[in-house]
């Protein structure tokens, strides 16, 4: 006879929840509209991605003021590789929010946007973060830590990384011994660092970089001066040269890293990922644009990045679905295999099959079928023809939603009454 393939049942990336129950006990009208929206909200499906990196670990890295422009084989063997022989998300955005490093980290990590005329992250000190990757595998056994190279409690960073469950050390008093120079070294950093979690297999370890940060010059900037012969001979102005030399610093970094981990054993079973925190706004418009060869559209392209989440040994592929800080969380929260409910992101696994939705902090938008432009009210389908009213109407509720939600969720300790 004929053998067919059994078909595999429909499983959802979704957590048995009783909304209805929480509803009716709900007392406070916010907490009750929050139950209400998350329950309305549909369950992504688990897909070929799923529990692809179960067991491994993980080191996270918010690169500062980081674009993948600079990626070359000769300038950046490291990061090269990394985005050659992992997986590179090409149409990946970084939206630029109001309190910029801190509300990078705060999208990456929480898979919620940033709240208007608030230090979110701060806000979350206290607050229960079961959603974030760190919780989620700490869970699961892993050891979690996390490093920085400039002032340890610089943003309370050592309050809301502890509070993520991460063993934290810093740079001036906050037990990471590295020089005080502006800015520190993350090759330094790396030094210094990968001693307390190396060899302690299952860890998630999280880097926030520091040598990129602005200013962009060879006199203001110790890392653009320290990296400045390997720039001389680079095609660009003097500021983009400086930039490219405090970028150097990073991908030595990460070579050092790899090379850590490999001494320890570790490093075949470790998986990168890369994003930034924000565009290199210390640049000026135009001298950002020499970078990418053209003058650059400052409501979307401006925006426009790369990710890279590598292991070695992979398939490498190229990802070009449209997608963005926001989606990381929930989409790494797929590739590990752990049980989380896809329904109480506001970014979605990049490997689902639910539509995309980048939000910027203007309130723009990008999705599958066009974009819309709060500056000029253009709202335009990718073929340029004009996107219909209704559509625009709805997706422009659903990202108001999600920036209301995202609030409420931070001032009401939402995951604390959910999961109780």
């Amino acid at each position: 006879g004929d053998s067919t393939e059994p078909i595999k049942p429909v499983e959802y990336n979704k957590l048995d929840i009783d909304f209805e129950k929480l509803i009716a006990q709900a007392g406070d009208k916010t907490i009750k509209e929050l139950h209400q929206y998350f329950s309305s909200q549909s369950a992504s499906k688990k897909n070929d991605y799923t529990g692809m990196f179960e067991g491994c670990n993980l080191v996270l890295i918010t690169a500062e003021a980081f674009s993948d422009k600079i990626i070359d084989p000769q300038r950046t063997p490291t990061l090269y590789k990394m985005m050659n022989e992992g997986m590179y998300l090409s149409n990946y955005y970084v939206p630029y929010w109001d309190v910029s490093t801190c509300d990078g980290e705060y999208a990456f990590l929480t898979g919620t946007l940033p709240k208007k005329n608030a230090i979110s992250f701060q806000k979350t000190i206290g607050n229960s973060m079961p959603l974030t990757i760190s919780q989620q595998l700490i869970k699961e056994g892993y050891g979690a830590y996390a490093y920085h190279g400039h002032t340890y409690t610089y943003y309370k960073r050592n309050q809301y990384l502890a509070n993520l469950g991460y063993d934290y050390k810093g740079g001036r008093g906050g037990g990471l011994d590295v020089k005080k120079q502006w800015p520190a070294s993350d090759v330094e950093v790396v030094d210094k660092s990968t001693g307390f979690y190396a060899t302690k297999e299952p860890f998630v370890t999280y880097y926030m970089s520091i040598s990129g940060h602005m200013e962009y010059s060879f006199t203001g900037n110790n890392m653009c001066y320290k990296n400045r012969h390997l720039v001389e001979n680079e095609p660009y102005s003097d500021a983009i040269r400086a930039y490219i030399a405090c970028q150097l610093e990073f991908e030595s970094s990460l070579e050092l890293l790899m090379q850590r981990l490999e001494e320890a054993g570790t490093l075949q079973n470790t998986v990168f990922v890369i994003t930034a925190d924000h565009y290199p706004y210390g640049l000026k418009k135009e001298q950002y644009s020499e970078l990418f060869g053209h003058k650059i559209e400052e409501n979307f392209e401006l925006y426009e990045n790369g990710c890279i989440i590598y292991k070695p040994g992979m398939t490498p592929q190229v990802v070009d679905e449209l997608c963005y800080s926001v989606d990381l969380l929930p989409t790494l929260s797929n590739l590990f295999g752990v049980e989380f409910d896809s329904r109480l992101y506001m970014g979605r696994d990049i490997f689902s099959d639910k539509a995309p939705l980048v939000v910027f902090n203007n309130r723009s938008w990008i999705t599958d079928k066009g974009r819309y432009n709060t500056v000029t009210g253009e709202a335009l389908a990718n073929d340029g023809s004009p996107l219909s009213a209704d559509y625009v109407k709805w997706v422009n509720s659903e990202v108001s939603n999600r920036f209301a939600v995202s609030a409420r969720i931070l001032d009401k300790d939402y995951w604390r009454i959910l999961f109780g």
